[in-house]
């Protein structure tokens, strides 16, 4: 039964190895995911079974444009929202894909956590009434002092705006957004550096230490649970 709760999300890429990180990482997050590694793979399946399709463009066979356009065509399955994922990131293939009723686009290499945040902003949109939409996305994260403006992408601490990295707002957000949970350098390496980028332990250690610096009165809640990783303690 609870099973049959989880949202459901059909992963397409002919990248059978970015099938399995994105399978592995989005069934952490507590939904179902089912797999195909071509387009004529995907509509072989009960695709009105699904909640959101990952979709990528540039495949042997069928694009993922073409499996786009056969969805939209059928009645059963032209409301499912539908993110492409590409290494095509030029404005035109843009256009054609959001032309094809695309809810969004995500270009290649992205991280894990660009992903689920994508993932959870179209599911929203697509399910969720408006007047409850707007009434409970969160826009900020918040402890006290502390505020991560999501929409601007600025982090505040005691009313001053203070500067952070791409990276570093990466990993304040994700420990912020899970209090108490303890994240290991792999989980983090996952969550927020590009699948295709290759990272050392060292280098999230230093990404922490920078982001410990920048906290100030809140550096001692970035905690490290040794032989763990890092938590943010409230």
């Amino acid at each position: 039964m609870e099973e049959e709760k989880k949202t459901r999300i059909l992963v397409v890429d002919d990248e059978e190895d970015l099938c399995e990180i994105l399978k592995f990482n989005l069934e952490a997050e507590g939904y179902h995911i089912e797999t195909a590694y071509s387009g004529e793979e995907a509509l072989e399946k009960d695709v009105a079974s699904f909640q959101l399709i990952l979709l990528d463009v540039m495949m042997g066979g069928m694009s993922g444009f073409a499996v786009a356009r056969k969805l939209k065509e059928k009645e059963s399955t032209k409301h499912i929202p539908i993110i492409f994922l590409t290494a095509k990131g030029t404005e035109n293939d843009k256009i054609t894909g959001f032309n094809l009723g695309a809810d969004d686009y995500i270009s290649k290499p992205f991280s894990i956590r660009e992903v689920l945040l994508r993932i959870r902003a179209v599911l929203r949109r697509a399910y969720v009434p408006a007047a409850e939409l707007y009434a409970e996305a969160p826009h900020t994260l918040e402890y006290k002092g502390l505020v991560v403006d999501l929409d601007k992408k600025t982090v505040s601490i005691e009313g001053k705006e203070v500067p952070f990295t791409k990276t570093e707002y990466g990993i304040l957000c994700t420990l912020l957004e899970h209090k108490g949970r303890v994240y290991s350098r792999q989980d983090l390496i996952r969550n927020i550096w590009p699948t295709d980028v290759l990272v050392s332990d060292r280098t999230v250690d230093v990404n922490i230490t920078r982001v410990r610096k920048k906290l100030g009165p809140y550096a001692d809640n970035l905690t490290t649970r040794l032989g763990f990783g890092y938590y943010f303690d409230a």
